[in-house]
């Protein structure tokens, strides 16, 4: 009767066991793949204020556009001052719009990299909450494996990764104020003091992909 129970506790567990690594498999590959449009890509990240990574990514060679938004969270149709109370679960983040021929998915990453403070959490530089915390969104398996292949390049190097690396569901829009807002204010003090700065630290490690016509 023992070895009975026993083998019905066992199979019970193996049956959980099974559903549990199947749930696991379904978040892990739940991923929404975007369609190109006119052979061009997208691709998402996440890297503090949105105003300093659209400047950036437009300032390299291969990308059209990078529009700021919010991803990551649990809410629908975020806003500004939603965000802001970090509540939501969304990031500030930028949708990048390039072309694969020009530039790759892994250069992005690269770029991603080398123009924050990899180990900071919640934040980067001045801006600090969870509404500024550093994501990769990836949207197949191939994008998750650069992303991994690079954080784990970087961990050897000594580095502690504090990104985010999650499946890619929905993008929202920011208002339209915030679009292409450091070009639109150059001599805003938050552009002048923080956004410039960083874009020409990043442009200093990466300086063979900037566009001829990046504005610093």
């Amino acid at each position: 009767m023992k070895l009975l129970i026993y083998s019905v506790m066992m199979l019970l567990a193996s049956t959980c066991n099974t559903t549990e690594t199947k749930s696991k498999q379904a978040i892990d590959t739940d991923a929404i793949q975007v369609a190109s449009e006119n052979g061009m890509k997208r691709a998402y990240f996440a890297s503090g204020c949105f105003w300093c990574v659209e400047e950036i990514y437009e300032g390299v060679k291969g990308v059209k556009e990078s529009i700021s938004g919010y991803s990551g969270g649990h809410t629908e149709n975020p806003t500004y001052e939603d965000s802001n109370t970090g509540r939501t679960g969304h990031a500030e983040a930028n949708e990048i719009i390039y072309n694969p021929k020009i530039v790759s998915f892994k250069t992005l990453v690269n770029v991603y990299f080398a123009s924050q403070n990899i180990g900071q959490v919640n934040g980067q530089g001045p801006d600090n909450g969870s509404q500024y915390r550093s994501i990769l969104f990836y949207q197949n398996d191939i994008e998750k494996k650069i992303i991994e292949d690079k954080i784990a390049d970087l961990t050897k190097e000594g580095y502690k990764v504090a990104a985010e690396v999650k499946p890619f569901q929905k993008f929202w829009i920011a208002e339209d104020y915030h679009q292409d807002y450091a070009k639109l204010h150059p001599t805003q003090g938050y552009i002048r003091g923080v956004s410039i700065p960083r874009f020409k630290n990043f442009a200093s490690k990466m300086p063979n992909i900037i566009k001829e016509s990046a504005p610093h």
